[in-house]
């Protein structure tokens, strides 16, 4: 028989489950549906209800068209919901919230597909997993929509605002709030660090795998056959320019329309439509009152919100995009083609990339680039960022290096190694995953969540049973694989020394 439990919120009353261990609420509206007149609008409050509201299941996803590494399709723009994992009620009150922003490229990804109680439960912390708009819903720009390219942040933000007034009455503290992401919601919190309306929100944040959040990525070292791609914020100007010239070019506008008749037209086109041009509008717009200034300048210089910081990495990151989107569709990289791949990424510095990952000293083609894409595209600006945080504030930096993670996207035959998202499933569990961890894996996978939640708790990973964890100020990065967790020479072995003179 099914147990519930009931929260009433400022909103109304909602009804949970209680399940082992722990009590899980799903679908909690934080902000009312963006349908209609309020697509590309700020988050808008919810209305309030009457009676009790179910929240036992997920909400919907953001609207996303299925990919390779994500199998699910919405096109329901009712999606701004959140799930809330609570340990037992009987273990208390006050404890550290972690808001879990996920990944998906910018394009995909849900709440739903995280359960988060192995991490509540066992590190006594109540976790927050919110759905946000993507894509084209997200991060759409065009001329008189204001502060257009930021509404995916901006709901994160009424996200964190809905944690300060509703978070207690699950058992929370709203005054220690740790902002988490991977992936695409780690570059999220890069925005949020510099964002005037995001400081005071939460006290600390963790950032797993974020992508370029400094600076430009040299071609194919992203996905071989894509061109260098700039930095991951644009500016407001440009993106109002891009926006109404795509709008034009696929008909979702007439041409010449003034700036109000084609906002008003675009918020009739359909879904579906809008969704074709999803992956192009992935980059959040800065120069307005939202994000006021690139994170890619605003961080170096030390314009940030100045709380404790992770940061972290995975030892083989790339291999997930070269196996996925070379290998795995047919189009590896070959002997006869990795020069050219070297020569398009490195122009005159060709040669001396070459020399350092020559072809001889690698199983495969595929994966040396993967080891070039690795560290030039992953390692070196994980690293720049981490001393960029760390010359500020406390900052705590990781490598993920179990070889021998099981894969969150099946690629037969490519060796995976500590691919991008690698450690997800150490951290949390995927419903109908069936992904299994060996004994010593699942050591690991306690440690690892030990380390995050104490973290949460006190703004420093640091616990007497677990291995030392120094800040990265020391030049320190604590390696994490199973029975082998310690200190690695980072720098060394990204060849940061030699990426630091490289373009």
């Amino acid at each position: 028989m099914t147990q519930h439990a009931t929260v009433r919120l400022s909103s109304g009353a909602v009804r949970g489950r209680r399940l082992d261990g722990h009590l899980s609420f799903r679908g909690i509206p934080y902000a009312a549906a963006p349908i209609g007149d309020r697509r590309w609008r700020p988050p808008a409050p919810v209305e309030p209800w009457t009676g009790i509201r179910d929240a036992t299941v997920p909400g919907n996803p953001a609207p996303q068209l299925a990919q390779s590494f994500a199998d699910v399709t919405s096109v329901d723009e009712d999606c701004l919901t959140l799930d809330i994992t609570v340990p037992e009620a009987a273990r208390g009150t006050g404890r550290p919230v972690l808001v879990w922003l996920h990944g998906g490229g910018g394009t995909n990804g849900s709440a739903a597909a995280y359960d988060a109680q192995r991490l509540a439960v066992a590190g006594d912390v109540v976790v927050v997993a919110p759905n946000f708009r993507l894509g084209v819903f997200g991060c759409f720009g065009h001329p008189g929509l204001a502060d257009g390219g930021t509404f995916g942040l901006r709901d994160q933000q009424a996200v964190l605002r809905w944690v300060r007034r509703e978070i207690a009455r699950f058992g929370g503290d709203p005054a220690n709030v740790t902002l988490a992401g991977e992936s695409y919601g780690a570059l999220m919190i890069a925005a949020h660090l510099v964002s005037p309306g995001s400081a005071g929100l939460f006290h600390r944040a963790i950032l797993q795998s974020a992508f370029s959040v400094l600076g430009t990525t040299p071609a194919h070292t992203f996905i071989p056959g894509v061109p260098e791609l700039p930095p991951r914020w644009a500016p407001m100007a440009e993106l109002e320019q891009f926006g109404a010239a795509v709008a034009v070019e696929r008909g979702w506008v007439t041409p010449g329309s003034d700036p109000e008749s084609a906002l008003a037209q675009l918020r009739r086109v359909p879904v579906t439509d809008l969704l074709q041009a999803s992956d192009s509008f992935i980059r959040p717009a800065f120069g307005g009152i939202t994000l006021p200034e690139s994170p890619s300048t605003a961080i170096p210089a030390g314009r940030f919100h100045r709380i404790p910081l992770m940061l972290g990495a995975m030892r083989d990151e790339a291999r997930f995009f070269v196996g996925l989107f070379a290998d795995l569709v047919g189009n590896p990289v070959t002997a006869e083609s990795y020069p050219r791949l070297v020569a398009e990424a490195f122009g005159d510095s060709a040669d001396q990339v070459a020399a350092r990952y020559p072809l001889d000293g690698f199983p495969t083609p595929s994966l040396a680039w993967a080891q070039i894409a690795t560290d030039r595209a992953w390692a070196r600006p994980a690293w720049e960022l981490g001393r960029a945080f760390a010359a500020h504030t406390g900052t705590w930096f990781y490598e993920f290096a179990d070889r021998d993670a099981p894969s969150l996207v099946p690629l037969p035959g490519f060796p995976t190694g500590a691919q991008h998202s690698s450690a997800l499933a150490y951290q949390i569990d995927f419903p109908g995953g069936g992904m299994s961890l060996s004994a010593a894996q699942r050591e690991l996978a306690d440690r690892m969540n030990q380390y995050w939640t104490t973290f949460a708790r006190h703004g420093d990973p640091a616990r007497a049973d677990l291995p030392d964890w120094p800040d990265v100020s020391t030049g320190y990065v604590q390696a994490l694989a199973p029975e082998r967790i310690g200190g690695t020479d980072y720098v060394a072995e990204h060849g940061l020394d030699f990426w630091g003179r490289m373009p």
